[in-house]
């Protein structure tokens, strides 16, 4: 899934990019805005995969923005009445730019585009053994090799490393998409381990380092058919 949110401040308008969205299956939608400094918190504290941005707006048009916010995860989206805007949207690393009234083929279009850029991006920085979260308010790059556990607490997860713990808003569904999955297995609705950090396995536990972690019954068969693979 590929979490979004709109900014227009013009309600209309906004409906219809909400129906846009809910048409496409791998689109989480995680709120409509008219105020853009509502949405940058949200943007602040949460990782927003597309960010659907009108740039006529009264308080700071969406150029300018775009500019204020951390975007490096972000596919920024320009929507607006005006053609004339689209090459200075561009200029700001647009991934696209649609014209109002937004049709739903060239909406798809678009919407497509920003998951190529999300999916390059995600896969570079496996490639290099990193991802980046939001936390405090920044980036923080977090070395795979080095996570020894994740813990779901609701809507924030908390990813342990051998000298801190780095608190992020985001779903533990939402950072196993993040994860190479040949490296990293839920093992409980409250947990994600990387296998190679596995000390210890029982019928009910797996330990890495001091530290003792259930195994969900839920989650038990597939993990202990992905030990078996490994063993064997």
């Amino acid at each position: 899934m590929f979490t979004c949110i709109a900014v227009d401040d013009e309600p209309l308008a906004l409906e219809l990019l909400q129906k846009h969205i809910a048409k496409i299956f791998f689109l989480d939608f995680k709120g409509a805005f008219t105020d853009p400094f509502e949405a940058k918190k949200i943007l602040d504290e949460t990782n927003i995969d597309i960010l659907f941005l009108d740039i006529q707006m009264p308080d700071i048009n969406g150029i300018e923005f775009s500019k204020i916010i951390n975007k490096k995860n972000t596919a920024v989206i320009f929507t607006t009445a005006f053609s004339e805007y689209a090459v200075e949207g561009f200029n700001v690393d647009a991934i696209d730019y649609l014209l109002k009234p937004i049709e739903y083929d060239r909406f798809l279009k678009s919407v497509y585009k920003a998951k190529e850029y999300i999916d390059f991006i995600n896969n570079q920085e496996l490639q290099d053994g990193y991802i980046f979260v939001k936390s405090d308010y920044q980036m923080t790059k977090i070395n795979l090799k080095e996570i020894l556990y994740i813990e779901g607490l609701d809507d924030y997860i908390k990813i342990y490393l051998p000298q801190k713990s780095v608190l992020t808003l985001m779903t533990l569904k939402t950072i196993s998409q993040k994860l190479p999955s040949k490296e990293f297995i839920r093992i409980h609705r409250s947990y994600i381990v990387p296998v190679s950090k596995i000390g210890n396995i029982s019928k009910s536990k797996v330990k890495i380092g001091e530290k003792e972690i259930p195994i969900g019954i839920s989650y038990s068969e597939s993990f202990f058919s992905v030990m078996d693979k490994k063993m064997n």
